[in-house]
């Protein structure tokens, strides 16, 4: 049923069609109350904005191929929980907050609004669909299985499995190795500028950035540009 110029959809997952943020504000809301975070903070307000400024800035480092993915996963709650009023956080109650936290986000079902229908168009169009993401192995198996979108994919290309993160160029190198799709007929489908688009606009592909704040533009030409998933149904 495809009948245009593409093929192969690469769609990165976390925040494009997984609400990320969302869930992980359920799950960081979870994780306070396991761990009675309440004994060293008089606002919780504080624990969670550092955590979210700390979060963004490792995972730009860590897509930048700058930390480990060991660093980050330390480091993202060391920070805000060091603000603890006599909390000292050791990496083993860092790494055993981690785990707690990615336990919790894995079981999380929501996605962004639109993320079904327009997964439900794609697979009816007969769109070859391949998950691309720079998030951790095993989570994100998880996260696919518990939204149910596991099986709309014909392909999973996960960053520990390629070697290198988006948007490094061997990222790109492995997801069409794994795929088997072609440059000239596949386009990127991402919320990322960074990551996702420019990685792959570089490399040469055509892409759709889903921006999901219309005030901010992209900060250079993109192929198409949308403020909304549904809008991708009228470009494929």
């Amino acid at each position: 049923m495809v009948n245009g110029k593409y093929i192969d959809l690469f769609i990165d997952f976390d925040d494009t069609l997984y609400d990320t943020h969302g869930n992980a504000i359920l799950a960081l809301k979870e994780l306070y109350e396991y761990l009675h975070l309440e004994q060293y903070f008089e606002d919780p307000k504080v624990f969670y904005d550092d955590y979210w400024n700390t979060n963004i800035r490792l995972w730009t480092q860590y897509a930048k191929g700058e930390i480990e993915r060991n660093y980050l996963i330390v480091e993202r709650f060391r920070h805000p929980l060091s603000l603890g009023k006599g909390l000292n956080p050791t990496e083993e109650y860092c790494l055993q907050a981690s785990d707690k936290f990615l336990s919790l986000c894995a079981v999380k079902s929501g996605l962004v609004e639109g993320a079904q229908e327009l997964m439900d168009y794609l697979r009816a169009k007969g769109y070859r669909m391949h998950m691309c993401s720079n998030g951790f192995h095993e989570v994100q198996y998880k996260k696919l299985r518990s939204c149910g979108l596991f099986d709309y994919f014909n392909t999973i290309i996960l960053s520990e499995d390629a070697g290198a993160n988006k948007p490094a160029p061997q990222f790109f190198d492995y997801a069409f190795q794994q795929s088997g799709a072609m440059k000239a007929t596949t386009l990127m489908i991402g919320d990322n500028f960074s990551t996702d688009i420019l990685g792959a606009k570089r490399y040469g592909l055509d892409t759709i950035y889903f921006n999901r704040f219309p005030d901010y533009p992209a900060p250079e030409p993109v192929t198409h540009e949308v403020h909304h998933l549904r809008d991708i149904i009228s470009i494929l």
